[in-house]
């Protein structure tokens, strides 16, 4: 009830709560941003994101911006993209990046794992047609390995090329002369980083952040 009484005003932020994962501080925390990034306009349009810092150096930064604008990241069995979102999308998007809680069971852990790929899967999927190249999948590897901290860029764009030859070799070995190669399926991407700690690797700095610079 406490909760509650610290967002008056915000009855929707419960909603929002569950439907993303956030607590009610981190919704306001998440609203003021998305406020000041839509310099206090209802939605965000694409130019927006140009002034997040944190994206400037991103490698797969188009992508990353890309993923808030595709409908299939909104919960809702979309198809295709928009031009601008409200608050709701933006937050839905943002809990893809959200850390599983420590208090989660198993079952759940493998499920926001599972999600998390999907969302990371969409992100290179950009046609929409099921599967993504192995380019695509090298990208995918070198960046995640690029994030664990532990290896240079130049060791992990090795090790990404590595995977994606060992790949190639797999998948075309077990094809016909006549057959052609159409890429890596969703369930095929989930066996490939079935070694990957995703979990807390898909993150951006959003949420550490000086609030009182926001306050009005």
């Amino acid at each position: 009830m406490g909760a509650l009484q610290c967002q008056p005003g915000h009855p929707e932020y419960v909603d929002l709560a569950e439907k993303t994962g956030f607590s009610f501080e981190q919704i306001g925390i998440l609203h003021k941003r998305f406020k000041q990034l839509s310099h206090n306009q209802a939605t965000l349009r694409r130019d927006h994101f140009n002034e997040i810092p944190d994206l400037a150096c991103n490698p797969i930064r188009s992508q990353i911006i890309e993923a808030f604008f595709d409908t299939r990241n909104f919960h809702q069995n979309g198809d295709g993209t928009v031009q601008e979102i409200g608050f709701e999308e933006f937050l839905v998007v943002m809990a893809h990046f959200r850390p599983p809680s420590l208090h989660m069971t198993e079952d759940q852990r493998e499920a926001v794992r599972k999600e998390k790929l999907r969302f990371l899967f969409n992100m290179h999927d950009t046609d929409n047609d099921g599967t993504i190249t192995l380019e695509e999948y090298r990208h995918v590897v070198e960046e995640l390995l690029s994030r664990s901290g532990a290896l240079g860029k130049e060791t992990a764009k090795t090790i990404a090329d590595a995977a994606m030859l060992e790949v190639a070799s797999i998948s075309m070995g077990h094809m016909e002369p006549d057959e052609f190669y159409e890429g890596i399926t969703f369930e095929h991407f989930l066996k490939l980083l079935s070694g990957f700690e995703i979990e807390s690797k898909m993150n951006i700095r959003f949420l550490n952040m000086d609030t009182s610079t926001l306050c009005k």
